[in-house]
């Protein structure tokens, strides 16, 4: 019997619960509304919540509940998970309200949404760019906050967030055997992230790339790509010296020393073949021009031979005297 009375008690609250929101949400009283809808959020009922502050928002508008149920809202779709649209609002509250005693609070929450809502480094990332730019401002407005001693923390880990993003998209240039690609992705991030923690990595794909890339490389830019591979593994030597990269650039240095050695017998042997090919092809070339010379001498002589038949036959025909006039008797 008692079981069958607790049953029944509550089944009545939740009753008594469902029946409130569905009054709420049909009924015009803005007093009532705001009751269901502030005890909501005190019970952590955050769809149900922002379902009534939703039909608040024309309703207070102008009234002293305006910032609040703006300020509830924000916070209501932030614990929701709606970022994005916490950001927003949090945003909006602060510039709207610069005097309320939490505009700092809805200023440091709107930087929190875009640092929450910033994507997986493997998706795009623009909302980690626009985290950071956010988290920013808010270190610009309120450097001497409380709230400002993590900002640095975050922007350090969404700034790490695009390094790696970067460092892997070299990587895969890497891996898939787009060495000059790799090389210059690489660089890049060395320049856009003078700090990053990624460094000894980074420097030891730029070295392994710039090493494949001598060895696998064209004729004509097989030296200037070795000297480019061997000035790299110096550097990776100096700067990580008794570190298994220093340890990998000596083994890598002494391959490209070899394979310069070896470029040279190859340059030597193919100069040599090429300066007998630029002979021999000097030599028909003088040949032809001989030959072309003798022909163009022919063809001179025979032009001028030409040229004396015609003027003898002009010649002659100005010697030859008129003939004698001819009378008709007549008849």
């Amino acid at each position: 019997m008692k079981k069958y009375i607790l049953g029944l008690f509550a089944v009545a609250v939740v009753t008594s619960c469902v029946s409130q929101q569905e009054r709420a949400m049909r009924s015009a009283d803005k007093e009532f509304i705001l009751k269901a809808a502030n005890e909501n959020f005190a019970k952590k009922k955050w769809k149900n919540a922002l379902a009534l502050y939703d039909r608040l928002a024309n309703l207070v508008a102008g009234t002293d509940d305006f910032p609040n149920v703006g300020f509830n809202t924000a916070y209501a779709n932030y614990y929701d998970k709606s970022y994005k649209l916490a950001g927003h609002q949090f945003k909006n509250f602060a510039v709207s309200f610069p005097k309320d005693p939490r505009a700092e609070e809805a200023a440091y929450m709107s930087a929190l949404c875009y640092y929450e809502g910033s994507m997986d480094y493997n998706l795009d990332q623009s909302s980690t760019e626009l985290a950071i730019n956010e988290l920013q401002e808010f270190l610009n407005n309120y450097p001497n906050s409380e709230r400002s001693k993590n900002i640095s923390q975050l922007i350090d880990e969404l700034s790490y967030k695009l390094e790696f993003k970067a460092y892997e998209n070299g990587r895969q240039y890497y891996k898939m055997g787009e060495y000059k690609a790799a090389n210059v992705a690489f660089e890049n991030v060395l320049e856009d992230f003078p700090s990053t923690k990624l460094r000894s990595k980074i420097y030891d794909y730029i070295m392994k790339s710039r090493y494949e890339l001598a060895m696998k490389s064209v004729y004509n830019l097989k030296d200037e790509r070795i000297e480019s591979a061997l000035t790299y593994t110096r550097l990776v030597e100096k700067e990580l010296p008794d570190t298994e990269y220093s340890k990998t650039a000596a083994d890598l240095r002494g391959k490209l020393e070899k394979e310069k050695q070896n470029f040279a017998v190859v340059k030597k042997q193919t100069e040599a073949r090429m300066a007998t090919l630029t002979a021999r092809q000097k030599k028909e070339a003088e040949k032809l021009a001989d030959k072309d010379k003798n022909e163009q001498q022919i063809k001179d002589q025979i032009s001028n031979e030409k040229k004396a038949m015609q003027l003898q036959r002009d010649s002659a025909a100005l010697k030859t005297p008129p003939p004698a006039a001819t009378f008709k008797i007549q008849r």
